[in-house]
This record gives structure tokens, C-alpha cells and sequence, in this order.
């Protein structure tokens, strides 16, 4: 509740008060509107080669700056998990691929979020060139048995899902 103190729709000053649900939530004391802090959601893209190696990518910036993730975004207000998932993939890989399987989907906190929505999905590369970009400082294929440390809970709960299957 601290991120936000003044109301979307008309600027009002937020107080914390109970809603017509009787929980205590941002509200707007001049036209009513109420701040409800939903999950933001994420899609994560999982990717293995022919020699069944895991693409991963070191994280440019913060959150996890210098870690390895999966490559993987948040959602823009005009996009499905799908399309976010295809449009982070060759954003930060440079590789252009379609959705294979839908892994399901990992709800948990963020570090710059209070809770996201992460939809994973299983991609068949299709095109493009393996090179780094966006806010990937490095792309790679990884062997299943050589992964370094996964930052987020979110992308290894994604890798044990598929490493169940191969």
C-alpha cells in the first residue's frame, strides 16, 4: 500500500479504509475509487537444443543484474502470456520460436513486485541467430546437468518441469 498515495482516476489523496469487501485497501476520499494490488503477470520461455542443452541468459540489470534466468518478461497490457513469451525470447536471444507446450504457470513474490503471475512455456526455435540483446548481458545453451544457480524460484520451477519429461 505505500507504492501508491494519490488516485488514478482523479488524484485524490489515498487513506487506508476498509472496502465494501470489509479489507482495508487504498481509497480515493474524493471520488471512491479503490487501489487493488494485483499480481503483474510474467511469461518464461524454456528452450532446449538438439543436444538437449537449456538456453539460459545472464541478467544486464536489476532484479539479479549479473545472474542467470530463463529469458522472460512481464506482460504489456496489449499482449497475451504467448505472445510475451515469443516476443522476450527474440528480444533477449535473438532466436525467433513458437509455443510447443504451455508448462503451466508459478505464482510467488517478485523482487520489484509484491506477487506475479509467471506463465512458462515450453518453445520450438524456428529462426533467428543466438546472440544477447536487450537486457541480456550473455545467451547460452547449458547442459541439464551443468546449470548454474537459477535466480528465480519462478524459471526453476519451469526447468523441473521439463527436465521431469526429457
Amino acid at each position: 500500500m505505500n507504492t501508491i498515495n494519490f488516485c488514478m482516476r482523479c488524484g485524490g489523496k489515498l487513506e487506508a479504509r476498509k472496502d465494501r469487501e470489509n479489507k482495508i485497501r487504498p481509497l480515493c476520499k474524493s471520488c471512491g475509487w479503490v487501489y487493488y494490488e494485483n499480481p503483474i503477470p510474467a511469461a518464461a520461455c524454456v528452450v532446449l537444443n538438439e543436444k538437449n542443452e537449456l538456453l539460459i541468459i545472464k541478467r544486464k540489470f536489476a532484479p539479479n543484474a549479473g545472474e542467470w534466468a530463463l529469458p522472460s518478461g512481464y506482460m504489456e497490457v496489449y499482449q497475451t502470456p504467448e505472445q510475451t513469451a515469443i516476443d522476450e525470447l527474440q528480444e533477449e536471444t535473438g532466436l525467433i520460436a513458437e509455443i510447443d507446450e504451455f508448462l503451466g504457470y508459478f505464482s510467488g513474490p517478485s523482487p520489484i513486485y509484491k506477487n506475479i503471475i509467471n506463465f512458462g512455456f515450453f518453445m520450438k526455435v524456428i529462426g533467428g541467430k543466438l546472440q544477447a540483446g536487450d537486457d541480456a548481458e550473455e545467451a547460452k545453451f547449458v547442459p541439464l546437468d551443468k546449470l548454474p544457480e537459477i535466480c528465480f524460484a519462478s524459471h526453476r520451477y519451469f526447468i523441473e518441469k521439463i527436465v521431469e519429461k526429457h
